[in-house]
Parts: structure tokens; C-alpha cells; sequence
């Protein structure tokens, strides 16, 4: 980078679809990200692109002159200067690591109140992405990927500053941080904004690297950083002194995710390490890095780090794949244009309970407001990985709706799911299935929806300063027809026979209610969830006819609908869900999955086939 060239100062919104945001903010969205383009460029880099964005910044990529790939990380300029900071401490940890598996680090600068971080591009892509699309990944890519972590957490474990061993904490191990390259098969380990020098040994020692280092050291407080609460552990949640266990804990919950195909650590009580075709010792091992028990967590970790070399050393060839079914259908429709997909879930109030296990400090932390305190707080771990298996669902190009029922020994799950994209089959099939096996291990009572909607086709109407919705033309509500055969025209299934939905703060006027009973008359599925803001009214919809004889009174009520929101004055949010079949699958209520392993000889297993 160059003095006399500069980057304005500029932030970006909170990352969701740009299709829900206000047109105000999503064309000052676009905005920012031309501006960071063109400045980028200005510098003399090609091919800029926007390449991801969290909490606290958003990052950037681009080629020089010779072809080499860059990266380039800003602070939100949004956020307090303390917190913007870290981006250069962020930059200084970086600066420290000489390792293959982590980016090289080449310059932090700061203009004006922008920092900016310039790193090596990691090859390839990161492994929630690789994930989503390949879903469980194979027993071999787990013992592999276990191995490179093993020689990570050894490295960062024999950290030196001149000859004093200073060990670190990367503090944010989770599948998105680690970008494989499938090609070379090659790993990197990347965003170190939450990486400190460890305060205490793996026993619960002081590091110090002489007696005066232990003595002005602060061993009252922890410098400890919250890292992604979907993965990280107890203690560093709970806010305890920096430890090289926080990263054992990262790696243990990046293992169990990946080879679950989940997107969090807690799904671990139903289905543990041990129900997923690992190896034994291996997923024995995983299973104790995650336990509950500090003692076998620890050993396990002792464990993981002494043997994981000889386990990378077991036989382990690809054996005959077995085509798994999905526990409730979806179906497959190719569309033009991919479907944007967002989920809204109601009736989550059942699934919070006290989680008296862990006690949260008061941690004024960017991760923690977002991803935890809305959503996760006062819910057990297996509550907590079926709300992240439901968003799991919305990353892919999926339409349709899930309702979920737990009664005395059985769980009811009505559905309609229409997947985008055929080559995601394999990996929507593997979420699915995991928020199923998940949802057996609820044991409370309670019914639970979630509304799976294309953001692309949402209806927003701006509101003056006194609150009324301006518009010239009414939006319309749009539909897909679709032939259905007339065995499958069942008993409609009612919007209202599951009551009032104490979650939904809005009260919808009588004349949508009844609109909402008319469609319950005619064969369809689909939703609508009408979010008043004091700004806006979005309308989130997705309708699907079934009975292309009913399509001209079918669009009449739609319409109708919307002339009746469109006198909502009130702020909150209600919605309806129609599903085309009920009672689609009954389950038994399982505490946890059974085990399921690699085979000890799987030479011999081969020979019999």
C-alpha cells in the first residue's frame, strides 16, 4: 500500500440478505462496497472482491501485479475505537506466527480511524462452505484434518518470544476459519482477531518466561476473547484465563461438526463422535474433548495430543457408499433464479430452559451480543443444536416450511421442502436428517415451526414520518402453480389448529384472518409472515397452488391479504404456515443415537462384499 493513496472511511451492515434490508441501507451497502473496490484498486489491485464479513470487520481480496493473492481486513468503523483495535493486535499475534498452515502476514495500517489488515490469501475455500456442500465428510478427511490440527496446537503450544516459551490461543478454531484447498490438500488456519498469549499452561500453571514476567503479570484477569459460541468451550465462554484447552476445545468441536455436517458443537448428547462411522478411538477421543467433565476433557485432549500421529497411521480405505434416505421428503425444482433463503421459526419459548451449567460472566463482547444472548441464552445444549440445525437448513436454496410436535413418546413432523439445487441432494439430506435425530432428543413438550421463504421476492413498503406506508401501486403477493395428482389432494391441513403463537407480538387485522381461512379452503402450500417495522412493513411470502382449478379465487384472496396489511399500523410480527400433508412422519423420542464405527478390519469387510 502506498502513503498518498487512502480508503475512505466507510462501514458495512450487519452481513443478512441484502434483500431484507431497507433500500436506503441496501443501496448504501452497494456503495461501500464500490467504494472499497475502486479504492483497492486505486492501490493496484486486480480482481477485488468481497469475500466475507463477521462481527467485528470484513474482508476483501485481491491479486498484484505478479498474480499473488491478498487479503485485506477492515474494522467496522461502527464499533467502539477499543473494539476496532483488535484489529491491529490482531495484526501484531499474526505477525508472530511462522507456520505453513497460517497466512503470512505483510502490513497493518491505519487511515484515519479505518485499520487495515493485509495478509497472503489462504488457497481454496473455508470448511463450513465445503461442508454445506459435501455434508458428512468422510472418516479418511476427518483422520487427516485431525492430524494437521494436531501439528497446529503443538505449534502454538511451543510458541517461543526469543528463547522464553510463550504459547498462544488462536481462540476462534471452528470450520469457517480453516480454508482447504482440495486440490493440494492443503489447510490454513486463518482469522486470528481473537488470538491471545496463553495465561496459563494446560494444568493451570501462570506462564511466565522469568520470575519479574510472573510478578508484573496480571493474574486476576483474564485476556481472554470470545470466540464463536457455536464452538468454543465452557471456560472460554465463561470468561476463565487463556488457555491452550480453548483451542483443543475448537478443534474437538470442528472435528465433531465436519463430521457430523452440523454447524455447532452442541448437537455432541444425541449425536455423539461414536454414532458417526469414525474410528474408535478416534471419535472416543472426540467425544471426551466435549465432555461436560473438566477431567475428561482434559485427558481426552492429553490424548488427542500424545496419539493423534499413530491414529493418522490406521488403514483406512474408502469403503462402498450406502445412499442415505431422508428422514422426511423433499422434493427438487430447478429454478431460474436460486432462491435467496432466509428462516423465520415461531413458538421457540419451549425450548428455553435454565441451563444452570453455565454461568455467564458479564462479557460485553461483539460475538456474544450476536450470535448467543438473542437467541441460545437459557436453552440446553440439545435445544441450542436444533435451532443451529433449522439455520443450517437456510443455507441452502430451500423453500417450504417444517412443523415439529413433541408429545408424550413420540415426535410428529409435518413438512414441505422444495430443494433448488439437485447437487446439494447428498448435503441437504444430512441436515435434514441431523435436525430430525436432534429433534428426537427434545424431551420437553411443545410444537415448534419454521417458515423456509426466498428473500429475492419480499414486499417492502417504507413509512413516512408519521408512520403511514407509502406506496403508488400495491406489491403483489406471487405464487407458483403446481399439478398435483388427485391422490395426493388430501384434507386441507388448518393454519389455526395449533392456536395463537406466544412468540408473535403483532395483531393481524380481522380481514387478513379471514383471508388466511379462505386459502385454508383451497389445496396449497406455503406462507406468510408480515414483520412491522417503524420504518417498513416487509411481507415474507412463499405460496405454492396445488389446485391450478382454484387459481383465479386463489389469487383474489392474496390480494386481498395485502390490501389489508397494507393498514397495519402496529409494530411486531405474525405469520401463518399452511403445510400440504399432515402428520407426513411420527418418530420415537431417542436420548442418544447408537454407536456406529469404522470397522477394525476393513480388509476383511472388503472381501465379503
Amino acid at each position: 500500500m502506498t502513503d498518498n493513496k487512502t480508503i475512505h472511511n466507510f462501514y458495512i451492515n450487519e452481513e443478512q440478505s441484502i434483500y431484507l434490508l431497507s433500500h436506503h441501507d441496501a443501496k448504501k451497502h452497494k456503495q461501500w462496497l464500490k467504494i472499497c473496490q475502486k479504492q483497492l484498486s486505486l492501490l493496484g489491485y486486480d480482481h477485488v472482491e468481497m469475500i466475507g464479513s463477521g462481527a467485528f470487520g470484513f474482508v476483501f481480496s485481491g491479486s498484484d501485479h505478479k498474480g499473488e493473492q491478498w487479503v485485506f481486513k477492515f474494522s467496522r468503523i461502527t464499533l467502539a475505537q477499543a473494539v476496532r483495535d483488535r484489529l491491529e493486535d490482531e495484526a501484531y499475534m499474526l505477525s508472530q506466527i511462522d507456520n505453513p498452515l497460517v497466512p503470512r502476514f505483510y502490513a497493518f495500517e491505519r487511515i484515519k480511524k479505518q485499520g487495515i489488515l493485509m495478509m497472503a490469501r489462504a488457497p481454496g475455500e473455508d470448511l463450513e462452505k465445503f461442508s454445506l456442500k459435501h455434508g458428512r465428510l468422510s472418516p479418511q478427511f476427518i483422520t487427516a484434518l485431525a492430524l494437521k490440527l494436531h501439528s497446529v496446537l503443538l505449534d502454538l503450544r511451543n510458541h517461543k518470544v526469543g528463547m522464553s516459551l510463550s504459547p498462544m490461543v488462536h481462540g476462534d478454531i471452528k470450520p469457517s476459519n480453516l480454508v482447504w484447498d482440495d486440490q493440494q490438500r492443503q489447510l490454513s488456519l486463518v482469522d486470528w482477531g481473537s488470538s491471545v498469549y496463553a495465561q496459563e499452561d494446560g494444568h493451570g500453571n501462570p506462564i511466565a518466561s522469568n520470575i519479574m514476567d510472573l510478578m508484573s503479570h496480571d493474574l486476576q484477569h483474564s485476556n481472554a476473547r470470545m470466540g464463536d459460541v457455536y464452538f468454543i468451550g465452557d471456560e472460554q465462554m465463561a470468561g476463565l484465563k487463556s488457555s491452550p484447552r480453548f483451542d483443543e476445545q475448537g478443534v474437538a468441536s470442528t472435528l465433531y461438526a465436519l463430521a457430523s455436517a452440523q454447524s455447532c458443537r452442541f448437537g455432541n448428547v444425541v449425536i455423539p463422535a461414536a454414532s458417526l462411522g469414525l474410528p474408535q478411538e478416534l471419535a472416543n477421543v472426540i467425544d471426551g474433548m466435549l465432555s461436560k467433565d473438566k477431567s475428561i476433557r482434559d485427558g481426552a485432549g492429553d490424548y488427542f495430543l500424545r496419539n493423534m500421529p499413530n491414529m493418522a497411521k490406521a488403514y483406512m480405505p474408502q469403503l462402498p457408499q450406502v445412499d442415505i434416505k431422508s428422514a422426511v421428503p423433499f422434493w427438487h425444482a430447478e429454478s431460474a433464479n436460486r432462491p435467496d433463503t432466509v428462516v423465520y421459526s415461531s413458538r421457540k419459548s419451549f425450548l428455553r430452559q435454565a441451563d444452570a451449567g453455565l454461568v455467564l460472566k458479564d462479557v460485553n463482547d461483539a460475538q456474544l451480543e450476536r450470535y448467543y444472548r438473542e437467541f441460545l441464552i437459557d436453552m440446553g445444549d440439545t435445544e441450542k443444536a436444533f435451532l443451529a440445525s433449522i439455520s443450517r437448513l437456510a443455507k441452502y436454496p430451500v423453500v417450504g416450511g417444517l412443523s415439529f410436535h413433541w408429545k408424550e413418546e413420540q415426535l410428529f413432523i409435518e413438512s414441505s421442502l422444495i430443494l433448488h439445487d439437485i447437487t446439494l441432494k447428498k448435503a441437504f439430506t444430512d441436515a435434514v436428517n441431523n435436525t430430525v435425530k436432534i429433534a428426537q432428543g427434545i424431551v420437553q413438550k411443545g410444537l415448534f415451526k419454521c417458515c423456509l421463504f426466498d428473500a429475492r421476492t419480499t414486499i417492502q413498503l417504507p413509512r413516512n414520518k408519521q408512520g403511514q406506508l407509502e406506496f403508488e401501486v400495491l406489491p403483489k403477493i406471487h405464487y407458483q402453480v403446481m399439478n398435483v395428482t388427485a391422490t395426493e389432494l388430501t384434507r386441507p391441513h388448518s393454519y389455526f389448529e395449533d392456536g395463537k403463537d406466544p412468540d408473535e407480538q403483532l395483531t393481524l387485522p380481522k380481514e387478513v384472518l379471514k383471508g388466511v381461512f379462505a386459502l385454508n379452503q383451497i389445496h396449497h402450500t406455503g406462507c406468510i409472515i408480515v414483520e412491522s417495522l417503524p420504518d417498513r412493513l416487509k411481507v415474507h411470502h412463499y405460496y405454492r397452488l396445488l389446485d391450478p382449478s382454484k387459481e383465479q379465487l386463489f389469487n383474489a384472496i392474496l390480494q386481498k391479504i395485502m390490501a389489508s396489511i397494507a393498514t397495519i399500523t402496529d409494530y411486531g410480527v405474525a405469520g401463518f404456515m399452511k403445510l400440504p400433508y399432515k402428520n407426513t412422519r411420527q418418530f420415537d423420542l431417542i436420548s442418544k443415537q447408537a454407536d456406529h464405527f469404522y470397522p477394525r478390519n476393513p480388509k476383511q469387510l472388503l472381501s465379503q462384499l
